[in-house]
């Protein structure tokens, strides 16, 4: 039975441990009394810097909201001063996304939205330039080519800092029309304007097509790479191996990329034990991404041209640098930097440039392109594709190399 002297002692021990704990607990935390708070001095010191930091910004927005003539939201107000800080950054692909486009983002890589089917991209010159039409959409019935410029739509003129706005206003309820302005510079050098009326409708896109072409040479188109894209691509390269498949053609014509996994998830199916590509940030700081020893053992040849970009540029130049396969066609778009997309707590979001990515050999290749091996330019206006084949030059040598393979 303890005493009470014991019992004491024992009291006042858990007395000043709580009290300590306590004391530490508010030396970081700070404590409240009724009409104050408490806080450690460094803790005050760097609210004040803060408060500092961000004072003429508060200064400014209660200055316009209580004097500005017309009428404006205070939200939007915010929003556009978050909007303003990546657009500071001089970089078309870092953005601020209100809620309803970072949903519309997110819905492009699940690959399926309402609109017209074109990826689009700024050049240097702060220009909206098409990378590709999707395939069998409006925008590709209606004859829009990569490279042509976007500089109106409806009739309201958009740069490439816009290019958010005006792909907003290129989506749209389906069975809607829009009127694009497009720009387009013709083989002699010319330059031509007019418009064209685009009815949006629901655009579900099948990333995979593939077939099996004569003397048992599987095709696989990848026209994109999204969430699904990966998956399909597996599905389509089992079913033409069970056709005893004894050469492969990719066609990444036209297909301005997509997401990193996907594209690498691909790759390691092709390459073999390599690295597929790598990133890198500001301070160094390097991802891999590696393949493993499995690999498609047949002659592979891999379609390019000028609308291929990104992710695209990520498997072109790691099969030519492994020399897994022969690259025909024309140089590749040059994009060669890494967004990545960051969700925020409201629905809204952010995608900011983070890195840029080289090649198993150590080349980046933003701004500049790949070259392929068997250079093949394909006549202007010409269909391309299996179903086009006599016509389709590119397709046509991509088929002799693997013969002669």
């Amino acid at each position: 039975m303890i005493s009470k002297k014991r019992a004491l002692l024992i009291v006042i021990i858990v007395i000043l441990i709580t009290f300590s704990a306590t004391l530490a607990g508010t030396t970081y935390l700070g404590f409240k009394t009724e009409d104050k708070i408490i806080i450690p001095m460094d803790r005050y010191n760097a609210l004040r810097e803060l408060e500092k930091k961000y004072e003429k910004n508060e200064y400014i927005s209660r200055f316009v909201k209580d004097n500005f003539l017309y009428e404006k939201d205070e939200s939007v107000i915010l929003e556009g001063a978050l909007k303003g800080m990546l657009d500071v950054l001089e970089d078309p692909y870092s953005e601020y996304l209100t809620p309803e486009e970072f949903n519309s983002l997110i819905e492009q890589t699940q690959g399926e939205y309402s609109g017209i089917g074109v990826y689009v991209s700024v050049t240097e010159d702060n220009k909206i330039v098409v990378v590709s039409p999707i395939e069998d959409t409006p925008a590709d019935k209606a004859g829009l080519r990569t490279g042509d410029f976007i500089s109106k739509v409806n009739g309201v003129e958009y740069l490439g800092d816009k290019l958010s706005d005006a792909v907003n206003v290129m989506k749209g309820i389906p069975g809607t029309d829009v009127t694009i302005t497009i720009n387009r510079t013709q083989k002699d050098g010319s330059e031509t304007s007019f418009d064209v009326v685009i009815t949006r409708q629901n655009i579900k896109i099948e990333t995979i097509k593939s077939e099996m072409l004569e003397d048992k040479i599987g095709y696989i188109r990848i026209t994109t790479f999204d969430q699904q894209t990966d998956e399909d691509f597996n599905v389509a390269l089992r079913s033409l191996s069970t056709q005893a498949m004894v050469g492969l053609i990719i066609d990444l014509r036209y297909n301005p990329g997509g997401l990193i996994t996907s594209v690498t998830e691909i790759a390691d199916v092709l390459l073999g034990e390599t690295i597929i590509t790598y990133t890198q940030t500001r301070d160094g700081q390097r991802e891999y991404y590696n393949s493993d020893k499995k690999k498609v053992d047949v002659p592979m040849v891999i379609l390019i041209n000028e609308g291929s970009a990104s992710a695209s540029e990520i498997l072109a130049g790691a099969v030519k640098d492994t020399k897994s396969g022969t690259l025909v066609g024309t140089k590749t778009f040059g994009k060669g930097i890494v967004q990545r997309i960051m969700p925020l707590e409201d629905g809204s979001g952010i995608k900011l440039t983070v890195s840029e990515y080289f090649t198993p050999n150590d080349v980046n290749i933003h701004g500049i392109g790949i070259e392929p091996d068997v250079y093949v330019e394909l006549p202007e206006d010409v269909a391309y594709g299996p179903d086009n084949i006599a016509e389709d030059v590119q397709l046509q040598r991509a088929v002799e190399i693997i013969k002669l393979r």
